[in-house]
């Protein structure tokens, strides 16, 4: 870092800052070579793509022009007028899928590695905020365009937030800033997306690569009983770095074919007088809980089926969020073993659910 910096410049701000830590981190931390190393890069292509996320969408918000009479009106002047304004609103849109694509991948790949045990407990609760919170940032980003599928997917999306028990009308009327969707839904939708989700997603991530770079990359248990002379290492900088970033190049070639070749159709402005379109559906990642939400009858025990889809998935999040804290005891089955098996059954169910909605 001194040849890098300079060494006089290196010592004015060492005496300010203290850089020894950080240059420690960068020369000397390890990363372990096996044959699940693949899954540790993951973590770097969602981080990638949320900076793609925050540069277009810092470059769209200088033409973008939130309200029911200009939302859809300066999109469209972006698509048309502004040079490359379709470029970067595509490149957003895709990234933005991508990015939630790639941090279910590191999710699972966490989760079935039990990358979530003591000491990281923490880091994996951290990291599931952080998917919720990118979810949130399509749901709320899904309306801005004002176009007609957005205005009445956020419709029935506020309608199944309507379905919380105790709290749901409140929590439908603070989303939608009244009875209806309407302006003013957009205007909170915005502020949301480009403001307070941001803000709490950045103090998140913070936390997030903190907790990741103060406790190293996980070992797997097949890893750790290795002899330590079969223990295979590869520096941080420049070799994982350097890998990594070739990785970012390809999901970055990704992303422009999708952009170029795959471009997000505008449609029609909202109408709230219109009827909805036939085949409203969320995006992917909201699929699964849709799907099922749709499928459940309409009455479960003394509550609605909505209502009881809500607490479903609600208790069902807060499950996963605390694996880490729960202690499981069985004479026939291991902890290791019922949380494969259970892990297995999620990502089916996902899969599942999400593309019967999609043939439907």
């Amino acid at each position: 870092m001194k040849n890098m910096l300079g060494p006089k410049f290196f010592l004015w701000l060492d005496g300010r800052y203290n850089l020894e830590p950080i240059k420690n981190l960068i020369l000397h931390k390890k990363v372990p070579v096996h044959k699940h190393t693949l899954w540790y890069y993951m973590g770097g292509v969602t981080l990638f793509l949320f900076f793609i996320q925050l540069a277009t969408g810092i470059l769209l918000l200088m033409y973008y022009q939130p309200g029911e009479n200009n939302a859809y009106e300066s999109l469209k002047f972006i698509l048309i007028k502004v040079k490359f304004g379709w470029l970067i609103r595509n490149l957003h849109a895709w990234s933005a899928n991508l990015m939630i694509f790639f941090a279910f991948v590191h999710m699972f790949s966490v989760f079935f590695t039990r990358a979530y045990k003591n000491p990281r407990e923490l880091t994996w609760v951290s990291g599931f905020i952080l998917l919720v919170l990118g979810m949130a940032f399509g749901f709320s980003g899904y309306l801005l365009p004002w176009n007609e599928l957005a205005f009445f997917a956020t419709k029935v999306g506020t309608d199944i937030a309507g379905a919380v028990p105790f709290v749901g009308e409140e929590l439908k009327i603070i989303l939608r800033g009244g009875e209806d969707v309407t302006g003013a839904t957009l205007s909170r939708f915005f502020g949301f997306h480009v403001a307070i989700l941001p803000a709490i997603f950045t103090i998140f991530l913070i936390i997030h690569l903190l907790m990741v770079q103060r406790q190293g990359m996980s070992e797997p248990e097949f890893f750790k009983n290795l002899p330590e002379g079969k223990k295979k290492y590869i520096s941080f900088v420049p070799d994982f770095a350097m890998r990594d970033f070739f990785l970012w190049l390809l999901v970055f070639y990704l992303l422009l074919f999708l952009t170029v070749f795959y471009q997000w159709e505008l449609g029609l402005k909202a109408n709230s007088l219109a009827s909805a379109p036939a085949g409203i559906k969320p995006e992917w990642y909201f699929m699964f809980m849709f799907q099922s939400l749709k499928i459940l009858p309409p009455h479960i025990l003394f509550l609605e089926g909505e209502t009881f889809g809500v607490l479903f998935f609600s208790a069902a999040g807060l499950f996963w969020m605390i694996i880490p804290f729960i202690k499981f005891k069985n004479k026939l089955l291991s902890k290791q073993s019922f949380m494969r098996y259970f892990g297995i059954l999620v990502v089916l169910f996902i899969i599942i659910m999400t593309v019967i909605g999609y043939l439907e």
